[in-house]
């Protein structure tokens, strides 16, 4: 059986998707499942069973001799959630329980860290693990992904592929996007975002540089389709052979306005952008460069291309957003 955490959410319901196309369907879902929008993202996918959140741990305790492999996507991924607690909760004890009980029963074990470890990249976007400890996240949620993949590092029990060869991976996501966050809010990506103002007002406001250096709306991001991000995963799944953190980008930084040109262009409309101050809580710690090192994950075999920025958005917004459809 697999295991996969976040499961009702936007990576995990478009990973079950895809495991779903591989005749893969002897899978346990767990999160909190009290929210019809995001149960919406598990209609149509077929699975074993669900188990809440907060009793998965007894649960997990009780099975974990029937479990093959685990998927970990669970996480308070809110950016602006400045609760330490909250994240120390879900993010990191939640974590580390789930990896002890992977180690106690030879379980291998994919987990989403975050490329918001990276903070301002004043080491770089490596996946290297001897920059970590270095590392300095900009907000309560990136500081609980780092501090995961420092205690992670630290172990000696690992999760054990079949082999039996130990097995893990964190799978640092960049700007992930595509279908099945319609329940993301303010959080959802930047597409999902111009469509909606599009739809509402016939315009996009990006938001204005701050930095001499970086013109209006050319603030650079990582972005990755979110079937490309479950592509790595299936691709884990398959080869558990080098166990270690990973970037999951493009390895091509792509500025805002071109995302924004983009999503007009697939919605077949001329381009009508405008500019919005960066709000002031947030502008002191604002990104404006991201850019994931791929050649780890090209090492340990991953082949595939990665959709460009425009087909992912043509894709994105023809088959899911205009018509409100899930992938």
């Amino acid at each position: 059986m697999i295991i996969l955490t976040g499961a009702a959410g936007f990576i995990g319901s478009c990973l079950l998707r895809r495991l779903n196309d591989e005749g893969l369907t002897d899978i346990v879902l767990v999160d909190d499942f009290s929210r019809p929008d995001k149960n919406r993202n598990l209609e149509g996918k077929q699975f074993q069973s669900k188990v809440n959140r907060n009793g998965f741990l007894p649960w997990l305790q009780g099975h974990a001799s029937e479990v093959s492999f685990f998927f970990h996507l669970g996480a308070r991924t809110d950016t602006t959630e400045q609760n330490t607690l909250i994240f120390n909760a879900l993010n990191l004890d939640y974590s580390k329980a789930i990896w002890q009980i992977c180690a106690a029963n030879n379980i291998p074990l994919v987990y989403a860290s975050s490329a918001a470890t990276y903070g301002f990249g004043e080491h770089g976007y490596d996946d290297r693990h001897d920059i970590v400890p270095d590392l300095k996240p900009l907000n309560p949620y990136g500081v609980s992904k780092n501090d995961f993949d420092k205690w992670v590092l630290e172990q000696v029990a690992l999760p054990t592929a079949p082999n039996p060869q130990p097995f893990w991976a964190g799978l640092k996501f960049f700007n992930v996007y595509g279908p099945n966050e319609y329940h993301k809010g303010r959080m959802a990506s930047v597409i999902f975002q111009t469509v909606k103002q599009i739809r509402e007002t016939g315009g996009m406001k990006l938001f204005r540089s701050h930095r001499p250096d970086f013109a209006d709306g050319h603030q650079l991001r990582d972005f990755i389709y979110v079937k490309d991000v479950a592509e790595v995963c299936l691709f884990f799944y398959k080869n558990q052979q080098s166990s270690g953190l990973y970037n999951v980008g493009t390895g091509q930084a792509r500025p805002f306005w071109d995302l924004a040109v983009a999503t007009f262009q697939a919605m077949g409309l001329a381009p009508n952008i405008s500019f919005v101050d960066t709000p002031a809580d947030i502008r002191d710690t604002y990104q404006y460069f991201t850019e994931a090192n791929m050649q780890k994950l090209r090492a340990a075999g991953y082949e595939q291309p990665f959709q460009t920025l425009e087909a992912g958005v043509e894709d994105y917004v023809r088959g899911y957003l205009l018509e409100g459809n899930f992938w």
